[in-house]
């Protein structure tokens, strides 16, 4: 994928740097189960499919990036911002994968379901990160999960300003940027002093158990960050950042990313240690050493 940014100096990882491997060749994986369950002809499909969403996506969002847009919200007690970005991404990406998966089911931020009772469910969030996208930050992205029986087994999150995407699933993690492709593997840290601790803002813990719980692992880290909405999960995968703590997330805040993440080598569970399988709070670590050290004190 052309980016625009080959002027640029990129940092380099010599020994995980591919030149655009074919799908195809990426290894059988041994961590995701919903993944390797999956018939191997349609997990390739799904694979290359969600490469062309990439494109798709970007063709019905990045025309309103940084323009003036009508603005919705869709909470009276607060502000959830929605615009006709985040419902044209939507429904290109609908009419995509009722095209090419017509068998399949559909979840949606924007729009209601769309065959709910299918086995496979594609989990879309088309902006995710409305917020920065009004404020024309680049922060923002699509991200499109897909779920066999209701567990992620394959995921994207493309960045079209940026020009950067990443798809996990299969056991394997990448990330395209700046026309190279990097396998993805989280990091080996494993003490809490050490870690960097991401969450998108501290008013998504509303309930005072869940601000104190986030309050006592933000105290163990060595540093606090907010603000980045998915992004912060795909550095987890890349080995930039040890930890991700949320709370208040729909199931299309999250589908995408666990894929991503287990598949770099990382662990993604709710707060009570649960798999994700909907909405609520999430923690991801890096590996699974870190995830139970942290695990202690958001469990309380």
């Amino acid at each position: 994928m052309g980016t625009g940014h080959a002027d640029y100096n990129t940092p380099q990882r010599p020994p995980r740097l591919l030149a655009r491997p074919p799908v195809s060749s990426w290894p059988a994986g041994t961590v995701s189960t919903a993944a390797r369950n999956l018939d191997q002809v349609l997990a390739q499909e799904l694979q290359d499919f969600l490469r062309e969403l990439v494109s798709i996506a970007a063709g019905a969002s990045l025309p309103y990036f940084r323009q003036t847009v009508a603005i919705d919200n869709k909470n009276a007690n607060g502000f959830d911002p929605v615009t006709v970005a985040d419902r044209e991404t939507e429904d290109a990406l609908r009419r995509a994968i009722e095209r090419r998966f017509p068998e399949h089911g559909i979840i949606g931020e924007e729009r209601p379901p769309h065959r709910p009772d299918a086995r496979y469910q594609w989990v879309i969030d088309p902006i995710d990160g409305t917020r920065a996208f009004i404020c024309g930050l680049p922060t923002w992205a699509t991200l499109v999960g897909v779920c066999d029986g209701g567990v992620p087994a394959f995921g994207l999150m493309s960045q079209p300003v940026v020009g950067e995407y990443f798809i996990g699933g299969g056991g394997t993690s990448i990330n395209a940027y700046r026309d190279r492709e990097t396998v993805l593997a989280t990091s080996e840290v494993v003490e809490l002093a050490q870690s960097s601790l991401f969450a998108t803002s501290p008013t998504m813990f509303a309930e005072r158990e869940a601000a104190n719980r986030f309050g006592a692992l933000s105290a163990h880290v060595r540093l606090t960050r907010y603000g980045v909405d998915s992004y912060a999960y795909c550095l987890l995968a890349a080995g930039h950042v040890e930890l991700v703590a949320e709370a208040g997330l729909g199931f299309y805040d999250i589908a995408a990313l666990i894929p991503i993440i287990e598949a770099a080598g990382g662990t993604v569970t709710d707060w009570a240690g649960q798999p994700v399988r909907g909405g609520g709070t999430v923690v991801a670590a890096a590996n699974p050493v870190l995830h139970a050290r942290a695990l202690e004190l958001l469990a309380g």
